[in-house]
């Protein structure tokens, strides 16, 4: 039997009504985490289909970079699971030894000793006015993962944005299909810039882009949806070597 008069029961329903509305804020902000995978960056058709509009940027960071090394939960250098040099649960591929890199090579020793412990070594190295970028190939010459070497400590971490998220699916677009996508996407968002080399990635695209035959940056393209993100956390091109 309920021996609680009518008065006691009204001074408990604001407290229900207050647990109730703080369960359901919970269970709406665990939904929004859980699809934080199908977040489309800036410049990326919030539709999927390559010729719509873009979507505002919507991610974290300074600058609107997406999340840094160390961000994005527990895979291994590249994206790629629990695979690869450094930690298990991060994006270090080695260690910053306090020594400046302020060259191409000495940025390409830094690759060639993150990739040794797992057979990778550097390909092409791009100096930028913030960092190095490094692509990383497997024993066959295959692109395996893009690396940024911090100019200030010589560490090396995997690359922010897509050699991060962009890492699983099945291939829906051939090279050919990639580069065609950017070529839209730079005709309508960075005019005067064009697509340049084009490397294919686990998951993704990446290509250089290219403003009167001089190097501007580059963006990726995902190999599944056809979702473009220009790399807007370079800086300023200065000079690459292929290898």
């Amino acid at each position: 039997m309920n021996s609680r008069t009518p008065v006691q029961s009204q001074r408990w329903l604001p407290w229900a009504v207050l647990v109730v509305a703080s369960l359901l804020l919970a269970g709406s902000a665990a939904a929004a985490a859980s699809g934080f995978g199908q977040w489309q960056p800036a410049g990326v058709p919030a539709s999927g289909n390559p010729g719509a509009a873009p979507a505002p940027w919507s991610g974290s960071g300074p600058g609107n970079q997406p999340v840094g090394p160390g961000g994005m939960g527990n895979r291994g250098p590249g994206g790629m699971g629990n695979r690869g040099g450094g930690t298990m649960n991060g994006h270090v591929w080695l260690a910053g030894n306090g020594v400046p890199v302020a060259t191409i090579a000495q940025a390409r020793a830094r690759a060639v000793a993150a990739g040794a412990g797992v057979n990778l070594h550097p390909g092409e190295v791009m100096q930028f006015s913030q960092n190095f970028y490094v692509e990383l190939k497997d024993a066959n010459g295959a692109s395996a993962a893009e690396v940024l070497v911090d100019p200030a400590t010589g560490a090396v971490t995997t690359e922010y944005g897509p050699a991060m998220m962009w890492t699983d699916g099945t291939a829906t677009l051939t090279l050919d299909q990639a580069k065609a996508v950017a070529s839209q996407w730079l005709q309508a968002n960075a005019k005067g810039q064009t697509v340049a080399s084009a490397d294919a990635f686990p998951g993704h695209y990446t290509m250089d882009t290219t403003s009167g035959g001089v190097t501007v940056g580059m963006l990726s393209v995902n190999a599944t949806t056809g979702a473009v993100w220009y790399h807007t956390w370079h800086g300023s091109f200065i000079a690459k070597e292929d290898a």
